[in-house]
């Protein structure tokens, strides 16, 4: 039962994490990030960072792989929000 829930809540962390190509995309689309919170995101990208260490410390998968994918996604919101400034 825990390694099925394991599996779930990773595969919902991946979707989460991916969701903020979202923004990306309408950033894009409006060619301005004028609503988005640099700050914020990079509070986010630390406890991405230190989910992804903990998920590490205890080779755990299922908090390694869905941090991951959220930090990556997280610089790239990071670069896109700062580009269109």
């Amino acid at each position: 039962m825990i390694d099925y829930l394991a599996a779930i809540a990773a595969t919902w962390g991946v979707a989460m994490a991916l969701s903020p190509l979202l923004q990306i995309r309408t950033m894009r689309a409006h060619r301005s990030s004028k609503g988005v919170s640099v700050g914020s995101l990079q509070v986010l990208l630390v406890g991405f960072v230190l989910w992804f260490s903990y998920g590490i410390a205890l080779h755990n998968p299922a908090i390694i792989i869905p941090n991951v994918v959220a930090a990556v996604t997280c610089v790239g919101t990071i670069v896109v929000s700062l580009r269109y400034r």
